[in-house]
């Protein structure tokens, strides 16, 4: 968050969401007196808090922290176990930097970009919940010949699979990985037969020979 012209000169910083007012309020309550070690530590937490914000969904690592605050390393995760008590930043795994924990302020979600998006857990690929999933979609459009997303998206949303709020993207992902595994493959429906029910030029899903024999894929023969 960018400082405000008319901040004050003692502490550089802008307050305007809860959490910030959380921590200026503390600090108004501790003495008058800049050597005092309370008010030393939370000076310390809302240096750290309006960095980590600054970064929004990227998140900061500690190392960082020290490098940009000039805090000794044990003032910084003094502050950073504070700030997690009080529910003002929380942790999370960076896969693009070697498994780092990385901090964002409480409003932001972190960038799917690091943290690998609802496909991994504490940095950590969930292997078996994709296999599932690709699973359920190929035995969705199995069962309905020819599906779209749409459909796809209503009956796996049924199983409860998806995450919350993400289902589109999940099921998007998934049957792009599908289709670059060759076992289903995507086609515009014509309108007749069994694109009867769906509007013609609607993208649909099929299954593959691949797909519909549990892997056994089966090479088109040359006319």
């Amino acid at each position: 968050m960018s400082c405000s012209e008319g901040s004050s000169r003692k502490r550089k910083h802008s307050y305007g969401t809860n959490s910030e007012l959380l921590l200026d309020a503390e600090i108004r309550k501790q003495p008058d007196d800049t050597d005092s070690q309370p008010l030393l530590e939370l000076e310390a937490e809302m240096i750290l808090y309006n960095l980590i914000q600054s970064k929004k969904d990227m998140g900061i690592w500690p190392q960082e922290m020290k490098r940009e605050t000039n805090l000794r390393r044990n003032v910084v995760f003094k502050a950073l176990r504070a700030l997690k008590i009080k529910k003002l930043v929380k942790q999370f795994v960076n896969i693009q930097n070697k498994g780092r924990i990385y901090y964002v302020a409480a409003e932001f979600e972190p960038s799917d970009e690091l943290t690998g998006g609802v496909w991994y857990v504490d940095g950590k690929l969930q292997t078996e919940y994709i296999k599932r999933f690709k699973e359920s979609c190929v035995n969705v459009i199995s069962k309905l010949k020819v599906a779209t997303e749409e459909g796809i998206a209503e009956h796996i949303n049924m199983i409860g699979l998806c995450v919350p709020g993400r289902s589109r993207q999940q099921i998007v992902e998934i049957l792009r990985v599908l289709v670059l595994d060759e076992e289903i493959m995507e086609v515009k429906s014509s309108g007749s037969g069994e694109f009867s029910s769906i509007p013609i030029g609607t993208v649909c899903y099929r299954c593959t020979d691949k797909g519909s024999l549990g892997g056994a894929y089966k090479r088109p023969l040359s006319p």
